[in-house]
């Protein structure tokens, strides 16, 4: 199997790796420097209903009928209906492995979901070398009675190699104006796979919605997993969205600050691990972006640092000023943060503090902002603007 690591760094890092998890780099008492960063307010500018409550949420994505798909990260799809306020079971889920960062993760509706019923979930499953992040699609059949079941599900595309470790599984999905199914896929805390070829950790994969690979990725004359990279140099991207331009955005985690907002394009490589805006966690430092020109440098980097997890570009009516704004969930930060965007350039423009971990943000169809927390017992909230 290919070396997934480097031994002088898994031995300085590992320990405290696995034991922080996606919450470690809440450690805001070490970072030194904020880059772009606003004054946290008070989110009393919304009306914040909570609608219900889900164990581990992860994502969600809305239905044409407006109801409401939520991954639980123990292997549970939930359909919700705002309207009757009821939340069942989907059947059909593949066999998920939950443990540390792992689990279900992602759900997005394949863009021609009003034809097709298909859908498309990412989730941890297990394998010779440990666990792994697989995407696999189905199809959703709803039924007279408000329920549904996944049917035919296929598995496209899968993290390689497996490997052991609880974290940095990434796995986050967004479709393309160009039809192209793009998946983060992170390095899983080894640090060296972000820049090896052979594997497809720490990467952002491009794949048609089948799971074979274009015939216009940047790497294909590579072949194997290096057919399918879009982008490489990558720790931890748990946030990918498309702009309302057709620009894809993601933002990831740094390891001991140094979280970024990245601008993805085409065949670039981010850097990591040679280069970052934070150190690795005991304190080793990593050279910065600024040192290795042909890295490309984060567009925002916060230290200290948001936990970003989430990601959503604004276009919806109940808030104008907002439209083409993105919208980031902070995890340590108990946050949400919007992003104004000029040309290439971005900044953070206001950060509401909700008082809770945000694992997730998405924009409902008549425009409200919907936020998932974290952890068991995790709310589902509806904001709206408060009156006046």
């Amino acid at each position: 199997m290919p070396r997934v690591g480097n031994p002088v760094l898994l031995a300085l890092c590992a320990g405290l790796l696995a034991a922080c998890g996606d919450m470690g780099n809440k450690d805001a008492t070490a970072a030194t420097t904020t880059t772009q960063a606003a004054e946290p307010e008070t989110a009393t500018g919304f009306a914040t209903t909570e609608l219900a409550r889900f164990d581990s949420p992860w994502a969600m994505t809305f239905l044409p009928d407006g109801r409401l798909l939520v991954t639980e990260m123990g292997g549970t799809l939930k359909l919700f209906d705002p309207g009757s306020g009821k939340t069942g079971s989907v059947p059909g889920v593949p066999s998920v492995v939950h443990r540390g960062q792992g689990g279900f993760g992602d759900v997005v509706l394949h863009p021609r979901f009003a034809d097709n019923q298909l859908l498309y979930i990412s989730y941890v499953e297990a394998g010779d070398g440990g666990t792994g992040s697989a995407v696999a699609r189905a199809r959703l059949a709803l039924d007279d009675a408000g329920g549904g079941a996944l049917e035919n599900l296929q598995v496209i595309w899968r993290q390689e190699p497996k490997t052991g470790g609880n974290g940095h599984y990434g796995q986050r999905i967004a479709f393309g104006p160009d039809g192209m199914l793009y998946i983060s896929s992170s390095e899983r805390q080894k640090f060296d796979p972000a820049q090896d070829m052979s594997m497809n950790l720490g990467k952002i994969v491009r794949l048609n919605d089948d799971g074979t690979v274009p015939a216009d990725n940047p790497f294909v004359a590579q072949g194997g997993v290096a057919a399918q990279v879009w982008t490489l140099g990558h720790r931890n991207v748990l946030g990918l969205a498309f702009d309302g331009n057709g620009q894809l955005w993601a933002h990831e985690m740094g390891p001991r600050g140094g979280d970024e907002l990245n601008r993805i394009e085409k065949g670039t490589n981010y850097g990591y691990p040679l280069v970052s805006e934070g150190n690795h966690y005991s304190g080793l430092p990593i050279p910065d972006h600024d040192t290795r020109p042909e890295f490309r440098a984060p567009v925002i980097a916060w230290t200290p640092v948001i936990s970003p997890a989430g990601l959503v570009f604004y276009d919806g009516d109940l808030f104008p000023a907002w439209k083409g704004d993105a919208f980031i969930g902070g995890l340590s930060s108990q946050s949400l943060v919007r992003i104004e965007f000029d040309g290439n350039g971005a900044r953070e423009a206001q950060r509401f503090d909700m008082g809770r971990r945000v694992r997730e943000v998405e924009q409902g169809p008549d425009g409200a902002l919907w936020l998932l927390g974290d952890g068991s017992d995790g709310p589902l909230l509806k904001l709206v603007p408060r009156e006046p």
